[in-house]
């Protein structure tokens, strides 16, 4: 009988193993860093610095190390913090780890040697440990090497404990070049811990603060703001299906952009800003944004206007199953019965929120082909007789209520030829004429009313028209419109001024009776 062949049956083949690891999980360098951004805040750390070399050789040009002022380990907890699953503070819901994962997995994936040194305590010796891919692969490492006592290396120096991270022999980063790193991980760990960064933690790379970035734009301390907070829900959902006697926190927000400011800036700023191609919801667990896109949105499809509104939800560790949190913290799975409790509210709010934009991108571009008309009167005014200095008690009303509109119009132009400001805005009257116009001092606002029956049959048409020869007859006439307006305006006395208003209201109406087929 031939004696049985001798195999490894072991539940891990290690080697491969770590290989087939490497692959899975991470979207890219941004991700695993901020794994060790996690370890760093779960230990108490409010400084942690990220550094990028290029100290290595030619395959592997770049070292990174992540230094922090967190608690510390001892020789155990670093021991275990290297293993794959090995962790003190296994499946604990009250910090950002669960699993024991990050610091091998993430290093890993992105380098072939990670070298751990912690401390607690000024001066002394640092303990140091490591994991080695060819070392593993080639069965000489087996085990986590047990920490060494060593002196304190020169770049930790500072801080009285903490932990550095160092990965070397880096193959898979997603670029080979710093500034490149610096950048992207930069505007990646900004987003994801903005709220840490607005609770007195200090994040930099190679030197240089992270700033806070609010896909929201709403925080007055991130890098851009000036949205508009829209609405606020909150819902509470079952740990467990069926089972309220355990519940968490769900906290939605939504911004509205400012459409009128933003909208005239260069496509380059509009992606700086992360406003081009932006559409989507951040989630947030536990202060940290685990995933983005396009959740909870029902059958809603996304759209160019979405990129003018923004989403953020909240939810409590407790949670984790309900949203499909994954060990790399990275990405949601969202269960059956959370998506039923939230995408009614968010679907209805996102698409309030496209139909707003779109409205407010309308007035934007309505605004603009008003300019010109508003332009060449603004020019002329001066050769004509001026206007009386005092403004009528109306007209306050009127301009009180054209705010909103005025303000999606955009700033007001100025009075460079020292005449009167000209300016046309589409709103619907409270009476049947085609045009009301008010004046405060320095302007005369145009009011025309979408609803009469000139403006939906000759006036829209033209508006819309890309045709030069319509824009030139709008033109034409909303030159006619702001000299009739003008020329009500130079009236004073009661009973002229009523004759006047009659005589509009008797115009308009008759207009409308011509036009109506």
């Amino acid at each position: 009988m031939k004696p049985a062949e001798d195999h490894d049956f072991s539940i891990v083949a290690v080697d491969k193993f770590i290989q087939a690891t490497r692959d899975s999980g991470y979207k890219g360098t941004s991700s695993a860093v901020a794994e060790l951004i996690d370890n760093a805040l779960q230990a108490g750390a409010t400084e942690i610095k990220v550094t990028l070399t290029s100290d290595g050789d030619d395959d592997h040009p770049i070292t990174l190390k992540v230094i922090d002022n967190g608690s510390g380990m001892d020789m155990r907890t670093l021991r275990t913090a290297l293993r794959f699953g090995g962790s003190t503070r296994f499946n604990d819901r009250r910090g950002l780890g669960r699993y024991g994962m990050g610091l091998p997995n993430s290093s890993l994936s992105q380098a072939q040697r990670v070298t751990v040194h912690s401390w607690s305590s000024r001066g002394g010796l640092v303990l140091e440990s490591y994991l080695d891919l060819d070392e593993i692969a080639a069965g000489v490492l087996t085990e986590v090497p047990k920490p060494g006592r060593v002196p304190r290396p020169a770049f930790i120096n500072g801080y009285a404990s903490g932990t550095a991270v160092t990965w070397s022999r880096c193959d898979r980063l997603d670029a080979r070049r710093v500034s490149t790193l610096e950048r992207k991980l930069a505007l990646s760990l900004g987003r994801r811990f903005r709220h840490f960064l607005w609770n007195e933690v200090r994040i930099s790379v190679n030197g240089e603060r992270v700033q806070p970035i609010d896909p929201l734009f709403l925080h007055e301390d991130a890098l851009f703001n000036g949205a508009t907070e829209f609405a606020t829900l909150e819902r509470e959902v079952a740990v467990t299906p069926g089972d309220s006697s355990a519940t968490g926190l769900v906290r939605v927000r939504f911004s509205e952009l400012p459409v009128a400011e933003w909208s005239k800036l260069s496509n380059q700023e509009k992606r700086e800003r992360g406003i081009a191609k932006g559409a989507g919801v951040s989630v947030v667990r536990g202060g940290r944004e685990v995933d983005y896109g396009w959740f909870f949105l029902g059958g809603k499809r996304r759209e160019n206007y979405d990129d003018w509104w923004r989403c953020e939800i909240l939810f409590e560790p407790a949670l984790d199953e309900a949203f499909g949190i994954t060990h790399t913290k990275q990405q949601i799975r969202p269960r059956p019965d959370l998506i039923e409790a939230l995408a009614g509210d968010i679907e209805n709010t996102a698409r309030a929120l496209n139909s707003r934009a779109r409205k407010a991108h309308l007035s934007v571009k309505m605004a603009e082909r008003f300019s010109s008309s508003e332009e060449r009167a603004t020019e002329k005014d001066e050769l004509l007789t001026p206007l009386p200095p005092k403004p009528r008690p109306r007209d306050k009303a009127v301009l009180d209520s054209l705010k909103k509109e005025l303000k999606q119009q955009g700033t007001e132009r100025g009075d460079e030829h020292g005449g009167v400001e000209y300016r046309i805005v589409p709103k619907a009257l409270s009476d049947t004429c085609f045009f009301n116009y008010a004046r405060a001092e320095g302007k005369l606002v145009l009011v025309l009313n979408p609803d009469h029956q000139f403006y939906r049959l000759v006036y829209r048409p033209l508006l819309e028209s890309e045709d030069p020869r319509d824009v030139a007859m709008r033109t034409s006439i909303d030159l006619l419109l702001l000299a009739a307006a003008r020329a009500e305006a130079l009236l004073e006395g009661k009973d002229a001024l009523k004759v006047a208003e009659q005589l509009r209201i008797d115009w308009s109406d008759t207009l409308a009776t011509f036009l109506n087929g």
